[in-house]
């Protein structure tokens, strides 16, 4: 997975091998993970929910794959295309129940700006962090600060509110999809790009 840069008084961000370390401020990007990444992250999903007396089922596993591959907020529909192509049978109340016991285990974040889904960084220690989710392609980064989440939530609860879930989101464009819209705005205004003025119909001459 790929991480973002971290901020100015971030210390140096670990390995995905390494452990983290939640008391300081770093962040994650989600690239989707292959092959042997997958099954590691699998791997340390089962042995998790052993250790919490539960099981990771096949169904449940396989949308945790689909979510693991894909590295980016995926909607529930999406998440059942794939399931059908691999068992045609799923139905959608299926996929559900796997997505909400994958929720409440803490391996995957909903997110609710875009009603998607997307797997925790750091899977088996979510720290629940903030949330910047690029509107335009799913791409979810994290944000683990917890002097500046603690300092949100103190501003949020003074002026008498109290948050609905563990979830802070911040809705943005991510980089890639900035220099999308930017080629997409400068080939816009390239000469001859705009469509060609109508002619002008001429009365025909009547003798």
């Amino acid at each position: 997975m790929k991480t973002a840069k971290p901020s100015p008084d971030a210390p140096t961000l670990h390995s995905d091998t390494e452990a983290h370390d939640h008391a300081h401020g770093h962040a994650h990007s989600h690239d989707g993970v292959k092959g042997a990444s997958v099954e590691s992250a699998l791997a340390m999903a089962e042995a998790y929910c052993r250790e919490r007396g539960e099981k990771l089922t096949p169904i449940r596993r396989k949308v945790l794959e689909l979510l693991l591959a894909s590295g980016r907020a995926t909607k529930a529909y999406s998440l059942l295309d794939e399931m059908r192509q691999i068992h045609p049978g799923s139905a959608p109340p299926t996929v559900y129940r796997a997505l909400d016991f994958l929720l409440s285990a803490g391996l995957i974040h909903r997110i609710e700006s875009i009603n998607a889904f997307a797997v925790c960084h750091d899977l088996t220690q979510c720290q629940h962090g903030i949330l910047v989710v690029c509107q335009r392609c799913g791409n979810v980064t994290e944000l683990h600060e917890p002097k500046l989440r603690q300092a949100l939530v103190a501003q949020i609860e003074a002026a008498g509110y109290r948050l609905a879930g563990d979830g802070i989101e911040l809705k943005g464009l991510c980089a890639q999809c900035q220099e999308s819209q930017a080629n997409s705005v400068d080939k816009a205004a390239q000469p001859g790009a705009a469509a060609a003025p109508e002619a002008t119909a001429q009365p025909s001459s009547v003798s």
